[in-house]
């Protein structure tokens, strides 16, 4: 008798097209799937492939020399590298094309701003000047970016629609794109400023905590402050890697001679961003008791979610 059963079409079926019944459900998969399901979760993993690549092109094309001189290839130039490279390309049109709706969450931010108390004054004044730097940053990329894939007039009219002069205003993408990149620049500085604030209050946060309490702090207050240090420290890794990159993006013949820098430093900023957007879409633990209102300070965001 056999002890086998006999392979039916039913069981076949559950064999092959249900062969998924012996996979077992996956957190880190789910996690995965709901961050890479939103905008910025998606924009940084093609982020860091992007400047992953950025690091990765040169790696190649010093092998490729360095075999040529060894009479181990008859090129010095890697086809590889050139593959790479296309994508790269491809992945930082793309994402600069996904932020063409980039101004709409920057006006929700604003008119929220106004609708919530600051914990300070200072903060409050370099939220808003960094709201509207980004209100100068956003249409200036866009138009750099029209205007480079041709999708817009290289001119326009001196008074659009009010005048009959012939005298037009010429645009230049490259101009568009350097300016645009400079009110960025004011946005990272903005930032740094913010997260010396943030540090300030975070200190008192603490030192209030251990003043209130006597003694040592719960394990919830310590799990709380951890969170928050661990995402001030995120943000100004970010903000750091993104500071010479903007500077150097801001000038015409810009200030980093090495483009392996210019890959180290988004890579940095990329991989940091991930991390913390991984652990912001975790499944959300047991509520801690809640802080005291005039000491509470918010983790650092960063409300803009762009990354060039």
């Amino acid at each position: 008798m056999s002890l086998s059963k006999p392979l039916s079409i039913s069981r076949l079926n559950d064999l092959v097209l249900g062969s998924f019944s012996l996979v077992q459900p996956s957190e880190t998969l789910d996690h995965l799937v709901r961050y890479l399901g939103t905008w910025s979760g998606s924009d940084k993993l093609f982020m860091i492939i992007q400047y992953t690549i950025k690091l990765l092109v040169p790696l190649l094309n010093l092998r490729a020399r360095l075999q040529h001189r060894a009479g181990l290839r008859k090129t010095p130039t890697s086809s590889a590298a050139t593959a790479y490279a296309k994508i790269g390309s491809i992945l930082g049109d793309s994402r600069t094309l996904w932020r063409i709706w980039g101004l709409l969450p920057i006006i929700q931010w604003l008119v929220s701003l106004e609708r919530n108390p600051q914990p300070t004054r200072r903060l409050l004044t370099i939220e808003r000047l960094q709201g509207w730097s980004m209100l100068a940053y956003y249409p200036l990329e866009h138009l750099s970016y029209l205007l480079s894939h041709g999708l817009i007039p290289a001119s326009i009219p001196a008074i659009p629609y009010l005048s009959s002069s012939s005298k037009r205003i010429k645009l230049d993408a490259n101009s568009l794109g350097i300016w645009s990149t400079r009110f960025w620049a004011l946005y990272v500085i903005l930032q740094l400023g913010h997260l010396c604030e943030d540090r300030k209050l975070l200190q008192a946060r603490e030192r209030n905590l251990r003043k209130a309490k006597g003694v040592g702090l719960t394990a919830a207050e310590k799990q709380e402050l951890k969170q928050r240090w661990d995402a001030y420290r995120s943000e100004l890794i970010t903000n750091l890697a993104y500071l010479p990159l903007t500077i150097h993006w801001s000038l015409e013949k810009g200030i980093i001679k090495n483009d392996v820098l210019v890959g180290l430093f988004g890579l940095i900023a990329a991989v940091t961003s991930f991390r913390s957007g991984w652990k912001a879409t975790a499944i959300p633990q047991p509520p801690t008791p809640p802080a005291v209102a005039d000491d509470r300070v918010d983790a650092p965001a960063n409300p803009v979610g762009f990354d060039v």
